[in-house]
Protein backbone atom coordinates (compact mmCIF):
# COMPACT_ATOMS: atom_id res chain seq x y z
CA UNK A 1 0.00 0.00 0.00
CA UNK A 2 2.01 3.16 -0.82
CA UNK A 3 0.66 6.41 0.78
CA UNK A 4 0.50 10.05 -0.61
CA UNK A 5 2.49 12.72 0.41
CA UNK A 6 0.63 15.64 0.93
CA UNK A 7 3.43 17.77 2.26
CA UNK A 8 7.21 18.35 2.06
CA UNK A 9 9.93 20.32 3.99
CA UNK A 10 11.20 23.06 1.98
CA UNK A 11 14.85 24.76 2.27
CA UNK A 12 15.38 27.48 0.31
CA UNK A 13 17.16 31.04 0.58
CA UNK A 14 14.90 33.95 0.03
CA UNK A 15 16.11 37.15 -0.32
CA UNK A 16 19.95 35.90 0.77
CA UNK A 17 17.88 34.67 4.19
CA UNK A 18 17.97 30.87 4.54
CA UNK A 19 14.58 29.79 5.21
CA UNK A 20 12.63 26.20 5.89
CA UNK A 21 9.01 25.31 5.31
CA UNK A 22 6.52 22.27 5.68
CA UNK A 23 4.78 23.22 2.26
CA UNK A 24 1.73 21.72 0.72
CA UNK A 25 3.33 19.46 -2.45
CA UNK A 26 0.48 21.26 -4.67
CA UNK A 27 1.65 25.05 -3.72
CA UNK A 28 2.96 27.01 -6.34
CA UNK A 29 6.20 28.97 -5.67
CA UNK A 30 4.03 32.40 -5.56
CA UNK A 31 1.84 30.38 -2.85
CA UNK A 32 5.00 30.03 -0.79
CA UNK A 33 6.07 33.24 -0.98
CA UNK A 34 3.14 34.68 -0.10
CA UNK A 35 1.52 32.96 2.73
CA UNK A 36 4.46 31.12 4.37
CA UNK A 37 6.78 33.70 4.05
CA UNK A 38 4.61 36.47 4.75
CA UNK A 39 5.93 38.19 1.00
CA UNK A 40 3.59 39.77 -0.65
CA UNK A 41 5.12 41.88 -3.18
CA UNK A 42 4.78 39.17 -5.65
CA UNK A 43 1.79 39.22 -6.93
CA UNK A 44 -0.62 37.08 -8.67
CA UNK A 45 -2.55 38.03 -11.98
CA UNK A 46 -2.98 35.63 -14.63
CA UNK A 47 -2.21 32.45 -13.23
CA UNK A 48 -1.13 31.34 -16.24
CA UNK A 49 2.76 32.63 -16.87
CA UNK A 50 1.36 35.27 -19.22
CA UNK A 51 1.04 38.41 -17.16
CA UNK A 52 4.63 38.51 -15.58
CA UNK A 53 2.97 40.05 -12.41
CA UNK A 54 4.63 37.01 -10.10
CA UNK A 55 7.62 36.99 -11.41
CA UNK A 56 10.67 36.42 -9.58
CA UNK A 57 14.09 35.69 -9.68
CA UNK A 58 15.19 31.62 -9.28
CA UNK A 59 19.22 31.32 -9.09
CA UNK A 60 19.24 34.79 -10.69
CA UNK A 61 17.45 34.03 -13.66
CA UNK A 62 13.33 35.39 -14.29
CA UNK A 63 10.61 32.83 -13.23
CA UNK A 64 7.29 32.66 -13.36
CA UNK A 65 6.34 31.53 -9.92
CA UNK A 66 2.82 31.02 -10.80
CA UNK A 67 4.22 28.25 -12.92
CA UNK A 68 6.95 26.71 -10.44
CA UNK A 69 5.59 24.53 -7.31
CA UNK A 70 7.55 25.26 -4.32
CA UNK A 71 8.88 22.21 -3.56
CA UNK A 72 10.82 22.67 -6.99
CA UNK A 73 13.14 25.49 -5.38
CA UNK A 74 14.10 23.52 -2.48
CA UNK A 75 17.45 24.14 -1.77
CA UNK A 76 17.86 27.09 -4.57
CA UNK A 77 18.20 30.95 -4.29
CA UNK A 78 15.21 32.86 -4.63
CA UNK A 79 14.96 36.84 -5.20
CA UNK A 80 11.58 38.76 -4.70
CA UNK A 81 11.01 42.33 -5.52
CA UNK A 82 11.64 42.88 -1.62
CA UNK A 83 15.26 41.61 -1.89
CA UNK A 84 16.41 43.79 -4.71
CA UNK A 85 17.81 46.63 -2.22
CA UNK A 86 20.61 46.09 -0.72
CA UNK A 87 21.77 47.42 2.87
CA UNK A 88 22.94 50.87 3.33
CA UNK A 89 25.80 49.53 6.59
CA UNK A 90 23.81 52.33 7.94
CA UNK A 91 20.77 50.94 8.84
CA UNK A 92 18.64 51.58 5.77
CA UNK A 93 18.09 49.96 2.21
CA UNK A 94 20.03 51.24 -1.09
CA UNK A 95 17.17 50.66 -4.26
CA UNK A 96 18.38 48.60 -7.32
CA UNK A 97 18.93 51.47 -10.40
CA UNK A 98 15.72 50.05 -11.52
CA UNK A 99 13.81 50.81 -8.34
CA UNK A 100 15.01 54.18 -7.84
CA UNK A 101 14.49 54.79 -11.89
CA UNK A 102 10.48 53.73 -11.78
CA UNK A 103 10.21 56.45 -8.94
CA UNK A 104 11.99 58.69 -10.72
CA UNK A 105 10.68 58.45 -14.06
CA UNK A 106 7.35 57.86 -12.62
CA UNK A 107 6.85 54.28 -14.25
CA UNK A 108 3.61 52.61 -12.37
CA UNK A 109 0.47 53.51 -12.00
CA UNK A 110 -1.60 50.81 -10.41
CA UNK A 111 1.81 49.08 -8.78
CA UNK A 112 0.34 45.30 -9.85
CA UNK A 113 2.74 44.53 -12.11
CA UNK A 114 5.31 46.44 -11.27
CA UNK A 115 7.34 43.74 -8.45
CA UNK A 116 7.28 41.62 -12.00
CA UNK A 117 9.00 44.54 -14.04
CA UNK A 118 11.49 45.80 -11.18
CA UNK A 119 12.64 41.78 -11.08
CA UNK A 120 12.22 40.94 -14.31
CA UNK A 121 14.44 44.27 -15.74
CA UNK A 122 16.43 44.13 -12.46
CA UNK A 123 17.83 41.35 -13.63
CA UNK A 124 18.52 41.54 -17.24
CA UNK A 125 20.35 45.24 -16.28
CA UNK A 126 22.50 43.28 -14.13
CA UNK A 127 23.41 40.33 -16.31
CA UNK A 128 24.51 43.01 -19.51
CA UNK A 129 27.64 44.86 -19.72
CA UNK A 130 27.11 47.93 -17.91
CA UNK A 131 29.99 50.12 -19.43
CA UNK A 132 27.65 49.44 -23.01
CA UNK A 133 25.03 52.18 -23.55
CA UNK A 134 21.60 50.27 -23.96
CA UNK A 135 19.73 50.10 -27.14
CA UNK A 136 15.86 50.18 -27.87
CA UNK A 137 16.08 46.57 -28.72
CA UNK A 138 17.23 45.91 -25.39
CA UNK A 139 14.87 48.27 -23.75
CA UNK A 140 12.22 46.31 -25.61
CA UNK A 141 13.48 42.64 -24.83
CA UNK A 142 13.59 43.46 -21.06
CA UNK A 143 9.94 44.54 -20.38
CA UNK A 144 8.45 42.64 -23.52
CA UNK A 145 7.43 39.60 -21.54
CA UNK A 146 5.59 41.54 -18.84
CA UNK A 147 2.11 43.11 -19.41
CA UNK A 148 0.51 45.81 -17.59
CA UNK A 149 -2.59 47.16 -18.63
CA UNK A 150 -2.28 50.72 -17.06
CA UNK A 151 0.91 52.97 -18.84
CA UNK A 152 1.56 51.95 -22.10
CA UNK A 153 5.05 51.40 -21.15
CA UNK A 154 6.39 54.75 -22.38
CA UNK A 155 7.64 55.20 -18.90
CA UNK A 156 8.51 51.89 -17.79
CA UNK A 157 10.92 51.99 -21.19
CA UNK A 158 12.52 55.25 -19.83
CA UNK A 159 12.72 53.80 -16.44
CA UNK A 160 14.89 50.86 -18.16
CA UNK A 161 17.01 53.41 -20.11
CA UNK A 162 17.26 55.58 -16.74
CA UNK A 163 18.76 52.49 -14.67
CA UNK A 164 21.04 51.84 -17.52
CA UNK A 165 23.10 54.86 -17.87
CA UNK A 166 23.39 55.10 -14.08
CA UNK A 167 24.29 51.59 -14.05
CA UNK A 168 26.90 52.81 -16.77
CA UNK A 169 27.67 55.93 -15.03
CA UNK A 170 28.53 53.72 -12.17
CA UNK A 171 31.18 51.44 -14.32
CA UNK A 172 32.65 54.02 -15.49
CA UNK A 173 33.60 55.74 -12.34
CA UNK A 174 34.08 52.12 -11.05
CA UNK A 175 36.68 51.99 -13.92
CA UNK A 176 38.44 55.37 -13.65
CA UNK A 177 39.09 54.42 -9.64
CA UNK A 178 40.60 51.43 -10.52
CA UNK A 179 42.31 52.79 -13.63
CA UNK A 180 43.47 55.53 -11.35
CA UNK A 181 44.38 52.91 -8.25
CA UNK A 182 46.96 50.98 -10.33
CA UNK A 183 49.38 54.10 -11.34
Amino acid sequence: MSTVQTERAISVTVNGVPREATVPVRWLLSDALRNEFGLTGTHVGCEHGVCGSCTVLVDGEPTRSCLVLAVQVDGRQVTTVEGLSRPDHQGGQVLHPIQEAFRECHALQCGFCTPGFLTTIAAGLDARDASVEITEEEVDELVGGNLCRCTGYANIKKACRYAAAAMRESAIVATKAQDGGAR
